[in-house]
């Protein structure tokens, strides 16, 4: 039987590398170029030197380091939870900060395509913000749950 702290760490770092290994290919059509363009949603290329919504843009080439910190923060209580149940879902949110993150490191600012225009207009978004927010509320769940969480 494989150790529970390998079990864990393998869950979590196979998800953390898919995840950005995803994003990061996804990014990369789109810096090269790629663009397509329909009545509700548009696969355009944005730099968005904020977080959510651009917020936070004023922090400028601080806030990559913020992320880097809260981000460290996040992987570091995981790894003290050491729950099995907790380690794919904080693979996504690791994955797609890790990616996000290395786009302020590369990039002008993290690399966005996703434009939602019908009805209203919403956030030009990615896959990794689209993992993020699946891991957020696997482990809010997981949390309100707390029998669901055995190990």
């Amino acid at each position: 039987m494989i150790n529970h702290n390998l079990r864990f760490s393998a869950i979590l770092l196979f998800a953390l590398a898919g995840v950005f290994i995803v994003d990061q290919n996804i990014k990369t059509l789109f810096v090269e170029g790629f663009r397509y363009y329909t009545e509700c949603i548009d696969l355009i290329l944005v730099y968005n030197k904020g977080v959510a919504f651009s917020m936070f843009a004023f922090l400028a080439e601080y806030l990559k380091y913020i992320q880097l910190l809260l981000v460290g923060g996040v992987l570091a209580y995981v790894f003290y939870l050491r729950k099995i149940c907790y380690a794919f879902p904080a693979g996504l949110l690791l994955g797609g900060a890790f990616s996000n993150i290395y786009d302020r490191f590369i990039r002008e600012g993290v690399v966005d395509m996703v434009y939602w225009h019908c009805g209203f207009d919403f956030a030009v978004f990615n896959f990794a913000d689209v993992m993020i927010d699946i891991a957020v509320l696997w482990l809010l769940l997981l949390n309100f749950k707390p029998n669901s969480c055995k190990n």
